[in-house]
């Protein structure tokens, strides 16, 4: 009985081990995969000549004080059209030189997150930035196309 008891404890002892490894092999790809993009984080490499082989347009979701301009707390997104199966688009946002937002977004089908983007984060405390949008493909990192616009207070 005793040997049973033994080798059943050992078994599930083994069992546990094996989960926390999954666990954190899980949660190490995760935050790999994290470091491509985030409010205030916008990693990855971003390079490559821009081809021109799409086009890329801001669209107001929430303008707080209507004036058809984006500012410090709206919330925006992109009309896109490109010719590649996986466009993304990474916007940042910088206040004198300094980074305050980064984000990256999917416009594919099927791409399971928001595609809007709101203009804060806990390293923009408010205020104006300068922001620039760059659609990518992110097969090979080839921009496609940018452009650049102003966020208000």
């Amino acid at each position: 009985m005793r040997i049973r008891s033994v080798f059943s404890h050992s078994a599930q002892a083994v069992a546990e081990g094996a989960l926390i490894s999954l666990l954190v092999v899980g949660l190490m790809a995760g935050s790999a995969f994290a470091a491509k993009g985030g409010v205030g984080g916008g990693g990855g490499k971003h390079g490559g000549a821009s081809t021109g082989a799409g086009t890329l347009a801001l669209v107001m979701v929430k303008d707080a004080n209507g004036n058809g301009a984006p500012d410090y707390g709206d919330a925006v997104t992109f009309n896109v059209a490109a010719t590649v199966t996986y466009p993304w688009v990474h916007l940042a946002c910088d206040q004198n030189g300094t980074s305050v937002f980064g984000q990256d977004i999917g416009f594919y089908a099927g791409y399971p997150w928001s595609q809007v983007a709101t203009l804060t984060s806990y390293k923009w405390p408010g205020g104006a930035a300068a922001c620039t949008a760059r659609l990518y493909d992110s097969s090979t990192d080839t921009t496609l196309k940018t452009i650049s616009f102003d966020v208000g207070v």
